[in-house]
């Protein structure tokens, strides 16, 4: 499990891209269109997050538990995944995303381990974003991997975290449902979470931007007195605007 550290003032998104089948279904297409939607909306997304203060975006594209899902859906899916890292990669060194994939890659077709590693080595340089694809993806499962692999000694919160993603600030969920369904469960222990009953391929980037200035106007306390870190800073507004 890699490891990445982010500074106080640089934003942990994660996104649950909920509804893309229900999208297409109340137009009258496949759910195969739907998630073909879904990618546009996540290009959009990507487009705008390093303009609202975005440096790391936690995509989950494909849960472990989404295996379940009718051979067809899946096959589809796993073909919209393959044509994003051939088609992508260009965009993103030119735009500076970094693209890394968390969850397991030992169940996924022949070949595509491979474009995913292609995909992270041509990206590595980018700095203005950092993309990061959940796929065969179990919040579960990664903390129980996180734990075996903490090495000798007790088991404290900081060992467990190193093997861990770095603390998400705020989860978006599209569609309606109100739940992170086994997603950065450990890392998600405080952030904000914003649910809208948008389906995910109509999530443009002023909804994106709604729901930083959501977030901009709480008050996370962790715990402690009230005080609103973000607020504070100088110079973080959340207006949508290509980054």
């Amino acid at each position: 499990m890699e490891t990445c550290l982010l500074s106080k003032d640089m934003l942990h998104v994660a996104i649950i891209p909920d509804g893309n089948g229900r999208w297409a279904t109340e137009r009258g297409q496949s759910r195969a269109s739907g998630h073909r939607a879904g990618i546009s909306a996540l290009r959009r997304a990507v487009k705008a997050a390093p303009g609202l203060g975005i440096r790391m975006l936690t995509f989950y594209a494909f849960s472990a538990d989404n295996w379940r899902r009718p051979a067809a859906e899946v096959a589809a899916l796993m073909a919209l995944l393959r044509g994003y890292l051939r088609l992508e990669v260009t965009q993103l060194i030119e735009s500076g995303v970094r693209l890394s994939v968390i969850g397991r890659r030992d169940r996924l077709p022949d070949g595509l381990p491979g474009l995913i590693q292609e995909a992270e080595a041509q990206t590595a340089g980018g700095t203005a974003l950092h993309l990061r694809l959940a796929i065969d993806y179990s919040a579960r499962d990664a903390i129980l991997a996180a734990a075996e692999a903490s090495g000798p000694g007790p088991l404290t919160r900081e060992s467990l975290s190193r093997g861990l993603s770095p603390d998400v600030d705020l989860v978006i969920r599209t569609s309606g449902e109100r739940r992170l369904s086994d997603f950065l469960l450990w890392e998600a222990a405080y952030a904000e979470l914003y649910f809208t009953p948008q389906y995910w391929p109509d999530f443009g980037a002023e909804d994106f931007a709604r729901a930083l200035r959501d977030y901009a106007a709480r008050d996370r306390r962790f715990g402690g007195l009230p005080f609103s870190p973000v607020t504070a800073r100088e110079g973080l507004s959340f207006s949508a605007r290509p980054g």
